[in-house]
């Protein structure tokens, strides 16, 4: 057999996630301490549990509608609207999917045809160019840089867009850099796009996680609803990573082409993770707050532990990463990350994982205990103090 006669070219010639190679090194290392996951080390709430064994107990172990149960829609739809003032009818514009990945995924597809460009703000994460690839679209990065806190700017999102341009892609709160955008920040980026058919995919799965402001959806400013696709889902605020829960909300126009894919490539998402859905929507806001909370005070804490050690460190304001300058340092990211880990054995994540422009940076999670992070931290200021050395 002649694979490479098989195998799709552009697949092949694909980079594969800049995230794997470490996994796979931490795989052989038992003794490593990782800094690298992007997953709450929360066990998913006891309440919402019970619910999804309630639900396999009582033989609820069938298909459900392709997009979701209408009682899960309807608790999304509430949710949306106390939460970030946003209003989607539960009926035909709100899906259900299987993970917000997926959700990525529909938005994309259904949008993005051959040679549409796709203005991604980077540092971000990993899926959005590759899966913009697999649509036939260009990738388009615009580079955030430091001294704007990471954010994207009107200027510079004015000079990305061009005539081909089909789709803007806001990751905020961002991975890796935990950036976050304010209402008046997102306003200049709405009225940028006023008067054009850019299409927004507003990856808003952080949005619980933020620290000292409320999130704002980028879809409740005026005349943005329109054009916005909203993505988020249940693993990052209710550690529900291993349910596989997302959803997407956007104009009923777009949605039934979203569902049409989803139809197809899925079907539905798990049963017993929807049954569980609708309990942490119902009762899981104290769930959220508490985490929320714990976050908050390792991102303090981590903050301080690597400006204790000499690491430049951007304050984040969103979701549960660092994204420390590591550049003064004196070494490549990758290599820094490689040495760090075979010479410490800490595990963290290349900055150039999430686009070219985070050379010179890391991203390192703090989805994790302080006692785990204090160990982490110890053999960081060991390491950098030989470096100096």
């Amino acid at each position: 057999m002649d694979y490479s006669k098989v195998l799709s070219q552009k697949i092949v010639t694909m980079k594969p996630s800049g995230i794997r190679k470490f996994f796979d090194i931490l795989n052989e290392m038992k003794d490593a301490i990782s800094l690298t996951v992007g997953e709450p080390d929360f066990v998913t709430p006891q309440h919402i549990r019970d619910v999804g064994i309630k639900s396999l107990q009582a033989g609820e172990t069938h298909y459900t509608s392709n997009s979701g149960m209408m009682e899960l829609r309807q608790e999304i739809s509430n949710y949306l609207n106390r939460r970030f003032n946003l209003t989607y009818e539960p009926k035909n514009e709100i899906v259900v999917t299987v993970g917000g990945s997926e959700a990525i995924d529909l938005a994309v597809r259904a949008c993005v045809a051959d040679g549409d460009e796709v203005i991604i703000p980077e540092p971000s994460f990993v899926c959005y160019g590759p899966i913009t690839s697999m649509a036939n679209g260009v990738p388009v990065p615009v580079v955030t840089l430091e001294k704007d806190k990471f954010k994207l700017t009107p200027e510079a999102l004015k000079a990305a867009i061009t005539p081909k341009t089909k789709m803007l892609i806001l990751p905020y709160p961002n991975n890796p850099t935990g950036a976050i955008m304010t209402k008046e920040e997102l306003q200049g980026i709405a009225d940028v796009l006023k008067g054009t058919n850019i299409v927004v995919l507003a990856d808003e799965i952080y949005a619980e996680l933020t620290y000292g402001r409320e999130h704002t959806s980028f879809a409740s400013l005026e005349g943005m609803r329109e054009r916005t696709i909203v993505v988020s889902g249940f693993s990052k605020a209710y550690a529900m990573t291993g349910w596989r829960m997302g959803y997407l909300a956007a104009p009923r126009e777009i949605c039934e082409q979203m569902l049409k894919i989803h139809q197809y490539a899925i079907m539905c998402a798990p049963t017993t993770s929807q049954f569980a859905a609708i309990e942490a929507m119902k009762n899981g806001d104290a769930d959220v707050r508490m985490m929320a909370e714990e976050y908050n005070r390792r991102r303090r804490f981590i903050v301080d532990g690597l400006h204790d050690i000499g690491i430049e460190c951007f304050e984040p304001e969103g979701a549960f990463y660092v994204f420390p300058n590591i550049g003064k340092c004196g070494l490549k990211s990758e290599v820094f990350c490689e040495r760090l880990l075979y010479e410490s054995g800490v595990a963290i994540v290349p900055g150039t994982a999430f686009g070219d422009c985070g050379e010179g940076f890391a991203r390192i999670s703090y989805a994790y205990s302080v006692e785990h992070i204090t160990k982490a931290l110890e053999k960081m200021d060991q390491f950098v103090r030989k470096l100096k050395a």
